[in-house]
């Protein structure tokens, strides 16, 4: 049952991002998984490019180690010492806040130092040694909300983080299970989990995943990530969280569900007069 009440907006910064009451629409976006140096780079530098002609404030997010991946034969990534030095080198390069998602206790110290935000993994999202190390980080902490939880179970993933005194916290919605090999996303989600007070992701390209949808690899429905990230956007969402490649064709991981570069800007563009239309009917938040 959904908890009474609405607790005070939390807000917090990293660097001249703002998080919280009448702040802008935010992007995190890059690719699913680190593919190399060249890749990052490039996929980092281009979304810098984008979100700078559209005046979005813009994380950084690659992962150095997919963990979760549908099979044992799937590529996860560069791992842990490789990934973070690459992570380093594009937050050097290019001044971008960078989000990277952590599995296990011991990668969290070394994570938080290179990376403004730790993510906690849909599936991992009720671990609480996890959740707790990154609290103590004292980093930004990105719930993803399982596709197994209500809306306001997340409440608990939250509180986890929040008793270390660390209240520097984004709640992710992601869609949930629907039958098998497939996600919905209520939008009640998103009124539901603001009431706890802290800023609300949606991740729209993960919520057009079809999980195990190929046998040894998910599918996707790409054509619904501007839809969905329209009505995310028009309900309230303080930002969105996108899987970008330049050829999702040809990706590593999660290529069946990502949003081709050359997409971004001109949705964007769209997507952003609707928040500025959703912040003004909510009274400049």
């Amino acid at each position: 049952m959904e908890s009474a009440g609405a607790k005070s907006p939390v807000s917090f910064s990293i660097g001249n991002i703002a998080f919280g009451a009448k702040a802008p629409l935010f992007l995190i976006a890059g690719p699913c998984v680190i593919e190399s140096e060249a890749h990052a780079m490039f996929m980092a530098e281009g979304l810098r490019e984008i979100a700078g002609a559209v005046r979005v404030p813009l994380i950084f997010k690659a992962s150095y180690d997919k963990a979760n991946r549908s099979s044992v034969s799937s590529f996860r990534g560069p791992g842990l010492k490789e990934g973070l030095c690459i992570l380093a080198k594009i937050k050097k390069s290019t001044g971008l806040p960078i989000l990277t998602d952590v599995h296990e206790v011991s990668h969290v110290a070394p994570a938080a130092e290179v990376c403004d935000v730790l993510q906690i993994p849909a599936f991992l999202s009720r671990q609480t040694d996890l959740l707790v190390a990154i609290g103590r980080s004292g980093r930004v902490a990105n719930i993803k909300k399982g596709q197994f939880l209500s809306p306001w179970d997340i409440a608990n993933a939250a509180e986890k983080v929040a008793s270390t005194g660390n209240e520097k916290i984004i709640l992710t919605e992601r869609g949930t299970s629907f039958g098998y090999q497939n996600l919905v996303v209520d939008m009640r989600s998103f009124p539901i989990m603001r009431k706890l007070g802290y800023p609300v992701v949606f991740d729209v390209t993960h919520s057009v995943q079809l999980p195990g949808g190929e046998g040894k690899s998910s599918g996707g429905q790409p054509e619904f990530i501007e839809p969905l990230a329209r009505a995310g956007t028009a309900i309230g969402a303080d930002g969105l969280f996108l899987e970008v490649h330049d050829n999702p064709a040809k990706a590593l991981s999660d290529g069946t569900n990502a949003l081709a570069l050359e997409k971004l800007q001109p949705m964007l563009e769209r997507i952003l007069r609707i928040a500025a239309l959703a912040r003004e009917l909510d009274g400049g938040r």
